[in-house]
């Protein structure tokens, strides 16, 4: 009986969405299981990424395979490609008035920032730098705009595998990768453990960015308007009614509740709601065979000027793992 390829072209993760991983039948190994890095999106939590290739190297482990999404793509490139110094150094120089300066804001394309600015930052330190040509293998993961597809990026120019990646949606424009418009890899693989294993890794460790941030799984059954909800409802139409304002109230327009939170706090909001929610459930499908987990609830998706603070974070939290990591690999070897 042939093979159903329309359903297989459907699902995340089948022949459409892996095709540019290019993933060979077998990765080479040193006489050890092959050792994979999924590293999780979260924005400017992702700088912690940093600290815990700081600590890997440090202890002489060199993943065979490392997977990225989103921020996460960016420093695993980085590294894969022997330049996460110099991401280290500018990211420790950035403060909240230079990282302004580098959004290059438009409200004629389909997101509120070009990201040309960080398009010339890349390609001045990975230049024409392909994924074939790094010493490890590398994926970075990427979302289809419009059918929602899982991408894996394994093939093809760096810079343009991260910049997909990294796509937020309503900040960054898609960008144009092989005749596929791609937005922010989060949006369906927070954290790749999946990709990271399907090819090749043996063990699998990941570093979730969100493994700290508590309450975000709580059901609440039912809301309903309390008392002083209704007193300040009638005091409102009260003091209304002295001022002579006799317009309907349909007709005018209701005060901003204190407390209310704008667009830009609406949008990080519930941009990390979707981070947790989706890591939660891929994670729960997947589980990774061990995890590392940076404390960083404190720090805000967009405190990019805290590079130094979650840089060490992420070491600190590398390193607990090491001797784990260690163990596991002889248990498999």
């Amino acid at each position: 009986m042939l093979p159903d390829f329309a359903s297989m072209l459907s699902r995340p993760g089948s022949l459409a969405e892996t095709q540019d991983a290019g993933a060979p039948e077998k990765v080479p190994g040193r006489g050890a299981p092959p050792l994979a890095l999924a590293l999780g999106g979260g924005i400017a939590r992702g700088w912690a990424h940093i600290g815990v290739l700081r600590a890997f190297d440090a202890a002489g482990l060199k993943p065979d395979i490392v997977v990225g999404t989103s921020v996460g793509a960016v420093v695993g490139g980085c590294w894969a490609a022997g330049r996460l110094d110099e991401l280290e150094d500018w990211t420790r120089s950035l403060t909240k008035r230079r990282m302004f300066g580098l959004l290059d804001f438009s409200l004629a394309g389909a997101g509120l920032i070009s990201g040309g600015r960080l398009k010339g930052l890349l390609e001045q330190n990975l230049g024409e730098a392909s994924i074939e040509s790094l010493g490890p293998r590398f994926a970075a993961i990427a979302t289809e705009y419009n059918t929602g597809h899982e991408i894996w990026l394994g093939r093809g120019k760096l810079v343009e595998a991260l910049r997909a990646s990294y796509a937020l949606p309503g900040i960054f424009e898609p960008v144009r990768v092989g005749g596929r418009w791609l937005m922010d890899g989060a949006l369906t693989n927070p954290v790749p453990v999946s990709a990271a294993r399907a090819l090749g890794g043996r063990l699998v460790v990941a570093v979730n960015l969100q493994s700290d941030v508590y309450g975000r799984g709580t059901v609440i059954q039912s809301v309903t308007t309390t008392e002083r909800d209704q007193a300040a409802a009638e005091n409102l139409t009260w003091l209304r009614r002295i001022r002579g304002q006799t317009r309907p109230a349909e007709e005018t327009p209701p005060p901003k509740p204190d407390g209310a939170p704008g667009i830009p706090s609406v949008m990080v909001d519930a941009f990390g709601i979707m981070l947790d929610r989706i890591s939660r459930s891929r994670l729960a499908g997947d589980p990774p065979d061990l995890t590392i987990g940076p404390r960083l609830a404190d720090v805000g998706l967009f405190d990019f000027h805290r590079a130094g603070e979650a840089i060490d974070r992420g070491r600190e939290a590398a390193e607990r793992a090491i001797e784990p990591i260690h163990e596991a690999m002889k248990a498999l070897a």
